[in-house]
């Protein structure tokens, strides 16, 4: 009996460039998708060169008039159908995932729900939009505050959210009336080939969405920040990188949102609940793999309370399970590359060789094949140690422990980075005096995770600009523009 053609039916090499509402081969031919989980083959992706790029632009800058022009409703209705298309999907998204990216099968259903979140979130928020109005001090005038879509947006979305990431970006800009270019991670195109099937299937206007997977991307990221159609980068990706778009943004004055690397600590003080800061530590640091911007890098703990919270918590991580998301028991899935495991492993030595101990190792099983790090919990860690001092992007736990808030302030303050933290105590107003001293643009008071469609990310320092989500993340597509109307007798 023949079934319904799936999302994953649908993502063909001979049609895998999105542009102006058509699916296209792929002008450089394809490439391979890997399943780092066991460096098989998921699919073969069409290749997009500068051309495509460029058709990408042609075509959103065609659609803007005629997306601008759609009432703020007609947009909600086009994001919220998209919500429950991606619910109504969720675990064949959730399988694409874990494919292409490695996740941990309920790391990857998470995912999804939070990234469905975002269309929902913004359907909301579409018919919401501010304004002002009043009347000049000097009299005779009325000021009129209004805000309008920025432009074509170009939108670079990294490998390990590849739904979250995608949505966290196209939900807001539609909302505000913009249309966009997207280029997903190389490592992960199938997620975003797949959310723009449901955008079309939602009644999306041909031109309003291009997605451009390549291998080519600074070039076709350097195309599009020469255009001068493009009015808005929204980039998610590491701090260098980030560095680099920033200086072609200038040359023509783009607006330019950067949510960039992290380096988070994870504070626990000495009179902390124990038992729910390693909750807390578990979920911050190993959801996903550790490898998210946010996840907690580096633990900051209490010298009273140090032992017993090491002990606590490496029985939590020697009893993680380790393997692919097709075995349901899996906890943690690989890591997205060889490469990044040997430079995890390279971070690990070089605490070791400064004195740090392994306090726990999850087990490893022998018949992986993908790209594995056995989960590691690391104790007596020197905070100059450079798996402190760098982001680790994996799972790994260094625990440093620390005597006096100026010490511990000093630690936690003393890098380039402040994206997210977390701190622990059980006196929350001790607590809240603490994390306003935290240089970070979020901080998870005795909870683990700090990302919601309805706050704002971002944050601060060179962990980024501007701000994702909530109703800041609407504002970051619009541009403010006021009418002054004479009023004068």
């Amino acid at each position: 009996m023949d079934h319904a053609p799936t999302l994953t039916d649908r993502l063909s090499p001979s049609e895998g460039v999105f542009i102006g509402g058509q699916w296209l081969a792929g002008n450089d031919g394809t490439f391979d998708v890997e399943n780092p989980a066991d460096k098989s083959i998921v699919g073969v992706v069409a290749n997009a060169d500068l051309v495509q790029a460029t058709q990408a632009v042609d075509a959103a800058a065609l659609a803007a008039s005629a997306w601008q022009d759609v009432s703020p409703r007609g947009r909600s209705d086009v994001l919220m159908r998209t919500f429950r298309l991606m619910l109504d999907h969720a675990d064949e998204l959730a399988t694409l995932i874990s494919q292409e990216n490695g996740k941990a099968a309920a790391d990857a259903r998470a995912e999804v729900t939070y990234a469905a979140e975002f269309f929902r979130w913004y359907a909301e928020e579409a018919v919401r939009a501010g304004g002002d109005y009043g009347s000049s001090p000097a009299g005779g005038v009325r000021t009129v505050v209004t805000h309008r879509p920025v432009g074509v947006a170009a939108l670079v979305t990294p490998w390990n959210f590849p739904a979250a990431m995608a949505t966290r970006k196209i939900a807001p800009a539609l909302a505000a009336g913009c249309t966009v270019v997207v280029k997903p991670a190389r490592e992960t195109p199938l997620t975003a080939l797949a959310i723009a099937r449901l955008l079309e299937q939602a009644g999306l206007p041909a031109g309003v969405v291009n997605v451009v997977p390549t291998l080519r991307s600074a070039d076709v990221v350097q195309t599009w920040l020469e255009d001068s159609r493009v009015r808005k980068l929204s980039f998610t990706g590491s701090t260098e990188v980030g560095r680099v778009l920033l200086a072609q943004a200038s040359r023509r004055v783009l607006n330019a949102s950067m949510e960039l690397g992290g380096n988070a600590p994870f504070i626990v003080t000495s009179d902390a609940d124990l038992d729910a800061a390693v909750d807390g530590a578990m979920t911050a640091k190993f959801r996903g793999g550790g490898q998210a911007c946010t996840a907690a890098n580096r633990f900051y703990v209490h010298e009273s309370v140090a032992f017993e919270f090491v002990a606590r918590m490496a029985d939590r991580v020697s009893a993680l399970v380790v393997g692919p998301a097709s075995e349901p028991a899996s906890q943690i899935g690989p890591m997205i590359s060889g490469r990044a495991v040997a430079a995890t492993h390279d971070l690990i030595d070089d605490a070791l060789d400064r004195g740090a101990r392994r306090a726990a190792v999850a087990e490893l099983p022998s018949h992986l094949s993908g790209h594995y790090l056995a989960p590691t919990l690391l104790a007596d860690v020197p905070p100059d140690a450079r798996v402190v001092q760098e982001e680790i992007f994996g799972p790994v736990a260094p625990v440093v422990t620390w005597r006096t808030e100026d010490d511990l302030l000093r630690m936690v303050n003393g890098t380039e980075l402040g994206l997210a933290a977390y701190l622990y105590s059980s006196d929350l107003k001790r607590a809240m005096q603490l994390a306003e001293k935290v240089e970070a643009g979020m901080v998870g008071i005795n909870r683990g995770l700090v990302s919601d469609p309805s706050a704002p990310f971002g944050g601060l320092k060179q962990s980024g600009l501007g701000r994702e989500g909530a109703r800041e993340g609407l504002a970051e597509y619009q541009e403010t523009q006021y009418f002054s109307v004479d009023w004068s007798d």
